[in-house]
């Protein structure tokens, strides 16, 4: 078994910076309790005041809490989820850290993954993040293609860059960890994206071709593009809303199918449909649903970023 003591020490003194005292809550299900315990007594070796909630998996990814869960969410002083659902899109979290409560999601974190992926290099990935980021916040327009025919506009005007760069010391902030990556929520887009990892089905052997237009998802054709659309489908109209524009800024992830650790590795990009409210959208809906694309080449407002799945951005001109 991995050896989780590094990286949970990272995440609740690093990324957290749980306080003597403070309340922790760490949030978790039957498959993620483990991970969950180990959370829960690092910080309790913080001094902090440590509880584990182990909830039943959620149906999917941005689908609520327990109220009972929500109502503890909303009045601790961190919370980490490590769950096998995500919970980062919830009204349930958005509440907590609008109430000062700073946060991680961890959504189908694996041991593997977390003491693989979060011995990273901090300041050479936050350095990456914070300048797509603020590219992201002044952009107005991303173009992202990529070797096998992705095409794909998206509109970024009035809408904030994030930076998930694993500093949640502040209150209020919230992130995802595993850490690597820039995003938007963009206000549109039109055209094809090429899917390789698609939340939560897995890598599709064959390519999955998704078409948007108008801000929304309509058509996906190959691999598991049909039963992706089906899943956001399921949820009317916003559920095939496009969600999110991410770029990934971690060099210790790989691919593996599991959207978490895929979204962030480093010369990836990744798209979201569904729910938005929660980083800076006006969409909500219990599901959000990422898909990555490799090799992928990015511009902002004509400035490259990404060539063909490599780093490109000079991080010491921005």
């Amino acid at each position: 078994m991995p050896d989780l003591a590094a990286a949970v020490r990272t995440v609740v003194r690093q990324c957290l910076a749980a306080r003597p005292g403070e309340e922790v809550l760490v949030v978790a299900d039957r498959q993620t309790r483990r991970i969950g315990e180990a959370l829960r007594d690092e910080a309790s070796a913080a001094s902090a005041d440590a509880v584990l909630a182990v909830m039943d998996e959620r149906a999917t990814d941005g689908s609520e809490p327990p109220r009972v869960l929500a109502a503890a969410l909303e009045s601790c002083d961190v919370f980490i989820a490590p769950t096998t659902r995500s919970l980062s899109h919830t009204t349930a979290r958005k509440r907590a850290s609008d109430a000062g409560a700073r946060g991680a999601t961890m959504p189908g974190v694996t041991e593997d993954m977390l003491a693989r992926v979060m011995a990273v290099e901090f300041d050479a990935m936050a350095r990456r993040s914070g300048a797509v980021a603020a590219l992201l916040d002044e952009g107005a327009l991303a173009h992202v293609t990529c070797p096998r025919g992705s095409d794909l506009r998206l509109e970024l005007g009035g809408r904030r860059g994030i930076s998930d760069d694993g500093d949640l010391s502040r209150p209020g902030a919230f992130g995802n960890l595993p850490c690597g990556e820039a995003f938007i929520a963009p206000v549109t887009g039109s055209g094809t994206f090429v899917a390789s990892s698609l939340a939560p089905l897995g890598l599709s052997d064959e390519p999955a071709l998704l078409t948007v237009e108008d801000g929304r998802i309509v058509d996906a054709d190959g691999g598991l593009g049909p039963e992706y659309l089906r899943r956001l489908e399921a949820h009317g109209e916003l559920g095939t809303n496009l969600a999110e524009l991410g770029v990934g800024t971690n060099d210790r992830a790989r691919l593996t199918g599991n959207v978490l650790e895929d979204e962030k590795i480093l010369g990836t990009v990744h798209v979201a449909f569904g729910a938005s409210a929660g980083i800076g959208g006006t969409v909500s809906v219990p599901i959000h649903l990422d898909v990555v694309i490799l090799e992928a080449s990015l511009e902002i407002d004509g400035l490259p970023v990404l060539d063909g799945g490599a780093y490109v951005l000079d991080e010491l001109a921005m």
